[in-house]
């Protein structure tokens, strides 16, 4: 690798983390649905050397858990953490994804493209599900089905850890649609659910050797840059934008992938 291209090769692995985080910090997912296709599209349009989704998916796990210890840091004050829905589903989603981060070693490269398009598929469908009016119900009033929310946190865990995601582009749909959690706690709790999920997938990834270790340092010191940036203007904007944005991405990643498969 000349000099030329390994500094063409740092700095879009640089921009891909930061515009990744930013967005995740923003709509409260850990932002592999973004960067897992940017980092599997993005650095052969610009001549360099392609990543293949076993070292794509570990890079992703690695970085996920940095973007979101910023995201979550950023939304620590103002009650938007709800710390039981964090217990209940955090705990399952870490035990999901170490499983299913452990297990990937053993899946071909269709397989977890595969598992990944299915997952995007259905919380692309989730996020378009009419949700009932649930921003107007005050945070200390929150109920919600702690067993429910346990076991489909497993299920979610499971498919994520396969593909280093830490699954939340699945949490945030189930938590709107089915658990009827307001949006701004959502996107706050989802962070620190996926910050939890993140450690099963990234140990997963980590002890069966699937991770790059120069690209996935730039993607972290570029999500600690952009989370919490991402995070602050996430508390600005209007909730349905919010929601906008974040069913937008969730479709076209879906898009994409999908088109890959078939």
């Amino acid at each position: 690798m000349t000099v030329e291209s390994s500094i063409a090769f740092i700095v879009t692995i640089f921009l891909i983390g930061f515009i990744g985080s930013f967005i995740s910090g923003m709509v409260g997912i850990g932002g592999s649905i973004i960067k897992y296709p940017m980092l599997l599209y993005i650095p052969p349009l610009f001549g360099l050397s392609a990543f293949s989704a076993h070292e794509v998916s570990g890079i992703s796990a690695v970085q996920v858990f940095f973007a979101t210890i910023g995201g979550v840091w950023a939304y620590r004050k103002g009650g938007y953490l709800n710390k039981t829905l964090i217990l209940y589903m955090g705990v399952s989603i870490l035990i999901g994804s170490f499983i299913g981060g452990y297990g990937s070693k053993l899946m071909t490269e269709g397989g977890i493209n595969l598992v990944y398009g299915i997952l995007a598929l259905i919380a692309a469908i989730m996020m378009f599900v009419p949700k009932k009016e649930i921003d107007h119900i005050p945070f200390d009033q929150v109920k919600f089905n702690k067993w429910l929310a346990a076991f489909l946190a497993l299920i979610v865990g499971i498919g994520a850890g396969i593909v280093g995601a830490a699954g939340a582009f699945l949490l945030v749909p189930i938590m709107l649609v089915v658990l009827k959690i307001p949006t701004r706690m959502t996107i706050a709790s989802s962070l620190a659910i996926t910050f939890i999920s993140s450690i099963g997938a990234t140990i997963g990834k980590i002890t069966t050797g699937q991770v790059e270790y120069l690209p996935a340092l730039i993607m972290v010191a570029a999500s600690l840059l952009a989370a919490p940036l991402g995070a602050k203007a996430g508390q600005k904007i209007k909730t349905t934008f919010l929601q906008i944005i974040l069913a937008g991405l969730i479709l076209a990643t879906a898009v994409k992938i999908w088109l890959d498969i078939l």
